[in-house]
């Protein structure tokens, strides 16, 4: 794929998108449960930002009433009241609009990496939305830039725990290393260190990327009490590396060098965990991040990943889909069967048989949407509809094949829309994806056989066998009734 110069620049995004309309989402409240135990020992820091929040929810409704009371007795001075923030600190005042939540979430059901086992394994989690959010920022940033250089084949993801530090290299297309001449200041600067720039904001290009709106690198900046970005660019003969700290309020100057041999894009950063309620990088967000390492070698063709410098055995998305499925075991005690098959250069789609309902693990331009979306519906659709043309019997509502399936989808979308900051769930209309995945011939052979059809077949059996010994149970209670 083609890209002009300023495609080159590490895109960012990041307030959300729903339906193409900005939404503003109000800080969500503490939850109680799993997620006190975690945020115990910031009880002081909760108690402040709680106060702090409460005095600026205030200034926020136009009808406050202006009779509100200070301790002591006295009124608030309007200057007080009505308060003019800059970029930057309504971001450290509002995380909740940009980030996510930065409260632990109560126990969820999540795929995540577990280091003992060596392998994805699905549990209860408790994590920080916002810190994943910034993770997840830079390491599609990285996934971005092989959508601009063909020729990128590496990323490397490198997470140490005791130092609290993230890296992410990827060796594609550096960041051009240029004055940009209207703002005076180098490109890698400029993206990374300074807020609402980005190479994504003519809505009239149809972009497959993950970055939109101009946040993403920097949210990383600010939420991170250290945060350096280095790259360089054969094109422009130069190297550049820059240190930001203290949420991004600070800057180190830049060092600009010779360009090396071969590009590449490096950022490597230190989360602010107190902005978490958190004081480590603890099992079950390392265990989220490392999953979505094994994500992005899925769904990123043609890129080897390295995480904490092991290379993960993943190359593709079949193989990907292998790590959810290799230790099934279909009712024969057989490995489940799994149709798979690249529709077309932007969708890649696979299917099993489901014995826990409707499941899905799916993706739009290397984001993981782990609540599905109009992506999803779009291929499960198509699928129930051929399953129940086969069958050729009654099954009631579609649903009751849905649930038998557990779909698989890598797609590239053209500007996808989300619905929140955490982009769980892809919003935008089928019509606007900017192409199609039309199910093939040898993809609905493979997939009447993969065992779903059989699930659903004998389900059936099963309710038909349920409603006659109900029929049965009438009919002799009513005997009974007659005798007396």
């Amino acid at each position: 794929m083609s890209s002009s110069d300023s495609d080159i620049l590490i895109d960012d995004d990041d307030e959300f998108v729903v339906d193409d309309k900005k939404k503003k989402k109000e800080p969500k409240k503490a939850a109680g449960g799993g997620q006190a135990k975690k945020a115990g020992k910031k009880a002081d820091a909760n108690k402040k930002d709680d106060a702090s929040g409460a005095a600026s929810d205030d200034a926020d409704n136009v009808f406050v009433n202006m009779d509100t009371l200070q301790k002591g007795g006295g009124k608030k001075a309007i200057e007080e009241l009505y308060q003019k923030k800059s970029p930057l600190e309504h971001i450290l005042l509002r995380p909740d609009t940009y980030i996510g939540s930065v409260e632990f979430t109560d126990p969820t059901q999540m795929w995540v990496y577990d280091e003992e086992q060596g392998k994805l394994v699905q549990k209860n989690i408790t994590y920080v939305p916002g810190l994943y959010k910034i993770f997840d920022e830079i390491l599609v940033n990285a996934a971005d830039n092989k959508q601009r250089d063909s020729k990128m084949n590496v990323i490397k993801v490198d997470i140490n725990r005791k130092q609290n530090k993230i890296s992410i290299f990827n060796n594609g297309k550096g960041v051009p290393v240029v004055m940009h001449k209207t703002e005076k200041m180098y490109v890698p600067e400029l993206i990374f260190g300074t807020l609402l720039t980005s190479s994504n904001y003519d809505d009239s290009e149809r972009k497959v990327t993950g970055g939109r709106n101009g946040y993403g690198a920097k949210l990383c900046n600010i939420f991170s009490t250290e945060f350096t970005i280095e790259t360089s660019s054969k094109e422009y003969g130069k190297a550049f590396k820059q240190t930001w700290v203290k949420n991004m309020t600070k800057d180190k100057d830049a060092e600009i060098v010779k360009a090396t041999e071969s590009d590449f894009t490096k950022v490597t950063f230190k989360p602010d965990l107190d902005k978490f309620k958190m004081t480590e990088l603890d099992d079950d967000i390392v265990g989220l991040m490392m999953r979505r390492a094994y994500d992005v070698a899925g769904t990123t063709g043609g890129v080897k990943v390295y995480l904490n410098g092991k290379l993960l055995p993943v190359q593709g998305f079949k193989q990907y889909v292998e790590q959810y499925t290799k230790d099934l075991l279909g009712p024969d005690d057989e490995p489940v069967k799994v149709a798979f098959e690249q529709v077309n250069p932007r969708w890649e789609i696979a299917l099993v048989v489901s014995d826990k309902g409707f499941q899905q693990v799916s993706f739009v331009n290397s984001i993981a949407t782990t609540k599905g979306g109009r992506h999803v519906d779009h291929v499960a659709d198509q699928i129930t509809s051929k399953m129940i043309d086969t069958i050729k019997k009654k099954v009631g509502a579609k649903s009751n094949v849905k649930n038998h399936m557990w779909v698989f989808v890598n797609a590239l979308i053209e500007n996808p829309t989300f619905d929140s900051q955490t982009k769980e769930t892809m919003t935008l209309q089928a019509k606007s994806f900017g192409s199609k995945c039309d199910l093939t011939e040898k993809f609905a052979k493979s997939a009447l056989q993969c065992g779903v059809v059989d699930a659903v077949l004998s389900w059936v059996r099963f309710k038909q066998q349920e409603d006659m010994n109900k029929k049965c149970s009438g009919k002799k209670t009513t005997k009974l009734k007659a005798g007396n």
